[in-house]
């Protein structure tokens, strides 16, 4: 008489197997909120506003004075930087029944999810502010077709070694402090691929080692021509925005010094640099609803226009088409 065996069909025992772990989404470091470093250190009082006075220095003195005349008295001069405060936020609201029934820690997830993005909005308005500066030069590429403004760049006008040279001697021409030995260039990877790859005397070819790891940024290539290159997917990209017969997506390298960034916030009921993830108040009747969310009180703003510079560039590995995805 043959055997019955009893396999996986046979019962209902064998059921899928669940990891307890959720894995988010694959995150970009955040740098743009670190380079603010004017921030108000002696502030008179809670405002809407807080206003930053840059004081001028008295024209240097070449001439020599007379014996018998005295000299002409001159005035000072001064100017401001205002930010206005405004609110950021961001909430969810879970359900009872989904908490009842998750086998995931709902709520540790979401406090996750709500801190980074915290985090991830405020590097994105600092981001947006440093985009958006005035002073802003056109990659050379190949020399031959030489843009003057951001509808004009093709592919062609790729980034080299020559437009951070150029880029370094403005920051230096105006007086820009360095941080620490050098500049930072925050720049797209694909960006980042034509200038690595340029070849011939002064190129990427042997960037400066440091011989202690740990002054390395996360995200750093490495020092060249004056600048500490920090390499990240969250560069500007202006999609289409070239030429409009190559549809060219143009890409802004920010390259600054100190005192580029502002930043200004509140400090009052619990406010502070950073946003503050909040448990919102359960006001259903049956407590279902559990918020949870971040909130920020403050504001960005270029400080000094003279220590921002943007280099507007292709890339030859852009998609450089209107196709809809970027």
């Amino acid at each position: 008489m043959a055997d019955t065996y009893t396999g996986q069909a046979t019962l209902d025992y064998s059921k899928t197997a669940y990891d307890l772990m959720a894995y988010f989404a694959l995150r970009p470091e955040l740098y743009f909120d670190a380079v603010a470093d004017v921030k108000p250190s002696n502030q008179s009082m809670a405002g809407s506003t807080v206003q930053f006075t840059i004081q001028s220095d008295l024209s240097f003195v070449s001439t020599a004075l007379s014996e018998s005349s005295d000299v002409s008295a001159v005035a000072l001069a001064d100017s401001t930087v205002s930010l206005t405060l405004a609110e950021y936020g961001n909430a969810v609201i879970t359900t009872a029944l989904l908490r009842g029934t998750t086998f995931l820690d709902v709520d540790q997830l979401i406090t996750n999810l709500v801190g980074y993005n915290a985090g991830g909005s405020l590097d994105t308005i600092a981001r947006n502010i440093l985009q958006a500066g005035t002073n802003v030069n056109y990659a050379a590429g190949n020399g031959t077709n030489v843009a003057t403004a951001r509808n004009q760049v093709t592919p062609a006008n790729t980034l080299v070694a020559s437009d951070i040279r150029n880029a370094r001697a403005t920051l230096m021409r105006g007086n820009v402090p360095r941080i620490g030995n050098y500049y930072l260039a925050f720049i797209h990877p694909d960006v980042s691929y034509d200038l690595m790859g340029q070849t011939g005397t002064n190129t990427w070819s042997d960037p400066h080692a440091y011989s202690a790891p740990d002054e390395i940024w996360n995200g750093e290539l490495g020092a060249f021509q004056g600048f500490r290159f920090i390499e990240t997917p969250r560069a500007p990209i202006f999609a289409d925005a070239g030429s409009s017969t190559t549809l060219t997506d143009v890409y802004r390298t920010i390259c600054l010094g100190r005192q580029a960034l502002a930043k200004a916030y509140s400090y009052v009921d619990g406010n502070g640099a950073y946003p503050t993830v909040v448990a919102g108040p359960i006001t259903d009747h049956l407590r279902r609803f559990v918020p949870w969310g971040w909130y920020w009180l403050g504001a960005f703003g270029v400080f000094r226009q003279t220590a921002l510079l943007g280099i507007e560039s292709a890339s030859s590995i852009g998609l450089n088409s209107a196709s809809g995805s970027h």
